[in-house]
């Protein structure tokens, strides 16, 4: 699985929330249709989700569960970028 779809991405947030509620604490990781995401993995689709209503107004269809290795490069400057291995 790669990705949710918007119903099993309100599903799994309404579970985090609940689970908060009860423990004082977010889940470790949480499981959707068999396939478990970490807590990293779903912080990171909140926020990313949260950042697309902002910018488009709207729900997205789907939610990718990892980021795509573009947004991974985000996190780094570009002078970290360079080609400094010589093979």
């Amino acid at each position: 699985m790669e990705r949710l779809n918007l119903k099993q991405y309100r599903e799994m947030v309404s579970f985090i929330l609940d689970y908060k509620k009860t423990h004082g604490k977010m889940p470790e990781h949480v499981m959707v249709k068999g396939y478990k995401i970490s807590k990293k993995e779903y912080i990171n689709m909140i926020e990313r989700v949260n950042k697309f209503i902002l910018e488009m107004g709207r729900n997205p269809r789907t939610v990718d569960i990892e980021p795509s290795p573009k947004e991974y490069l985000a996190d780094y400057p570009e002078d970290d970028l360079d080609d400094d291995i010589n093979l």
